[in-house]
């Protein structure tokens, strides 16, 4: 018997993971194989049924894999199920040059295994990135400023724990305006830490070291932990020789939900690309979208 739905596979259980889970279980055309995480553990009570594994090789046929890892520990994730033969969806969080350099990397090894990724889908980069590409396109001279926040940055936040002395770690940003950005670090130490060295080692570190950053240290970052953040998009331009374009995106969100679910869309998209390796800009919108085509033309024309 032919299968309908594509089985898909969620690699990492944190914050992302867990709503990646949600988004697949909700989604009409996928089905979850289950979940892969570093350490055996029995799946939660909360969710029967659910298969929790170490190795995608534990969970049958799977087609896709959704990376809920940290940005770090991408590449070589995805390397390794590309070269198995499954898509993969990650949201690798750092812009510019080794953006650019992990989609050449991660397009040669699924050309060659005769399958597909997407890299860099959650807001930002991401849906934010699309966003940006139409205010372009409509005024293709002008000024775009991204700011972000205020709110918990989970790609700084992950890069602050993996600090040694750093039992935990809460990064947020807070806007400045004209797109730039201040990071305000809050920081548990472990016992013994050193917190001149955890602030230094902090401040090097590329996620923090182009920011205004301050860290602070508190006994309890469970306390102060709200995963809510934000984004205001704005661009003054031109249309042809017609000045004064002015156009502003703005949402609030639950990030973890939010990046989830943009990975859901764009792994259903990659199945639909020619192999190789995509970011959103390249995707068309209507293949992130369940169903055919023409329902959504219906729909949204």
């Amino acid at each position: 018997m032919t299968r309908t739905k594509k089985r898909i596979a969620v690699v990492g259980y944190g914050n992302v993971g867990r709503h990646c889970l949600d988004a697949v279980l909700e989604s009409p055309d996928f089905e979850l194989a289950g979940v892969v995480r570093r350490e055996a553990a029995p799946a939660p009570a909360e969710l029967p049924g659910v298969a929790f594994a170490t190795r995608v090789d534990e969970l049958g046929e799977v087609d896709g894999a959704l990376l809920a890892c940290p940005t770090r520990s991408v590449p070589a994730v995805a390397r390794e199920l590309l070269a198995k033969g499954i898509a993969t969806c990650d949201s690798f969080d750092i812009h510019g040059e080794p953006l650019l350099a992990l989609r050449r990397e991660l397009g040669d090894v699924a050309v060659s295994a005769g399958t597909r990724a997407v890299i860099s889908a959650g807001w930002d980069p991401g849906t934010d990135s699309m966003i940006r590409g139409i205010l372009e396109l409509m005024a293709p001279r002008g000024l775009t400023y991204t700011n972000f926040g205020p709110g918990m940055s989970m790609g700084h936040t992950v890069a602050a724990k993996a600090i040694p002395g750093v039992k935990s770690a809460l990064s947020m940003t807070l806007p400045a305006g004209q797109g730039v950005h201040r990071r305000a670090v809050y920081v548990e130490l472990e016992e013994g830490a050193d917190a001149a060295e955890v602030e230094a080692a902090i401040l090097r570190d590329a996620y923090f070291a182009h920011d205004e950053t301050r860290v602070r240290f508190v006994d309890d970052v469970a306390a102060l932990v709200d995963t809510g953040h934000g984004v205001v998009l704005e661009r003054k331009g031109a249309s042809g020789r017609t000045h004064n374009q002015q156009f502003r995106w703005e949402m609030r969100i639950q990030n973890p939900a939010l990046t989830a679910q943009v990975m859901v869309s764009a792994l259903r998209a990659a199945f639909r690309q020619a192999p190789g390796c995509y970011t959103l800009l390249e995707l068309p919108i209507a293949d992130l979208l369940p169903g055919d085509r023409e329902t959504w033309i219906r729909k949204l024309v």
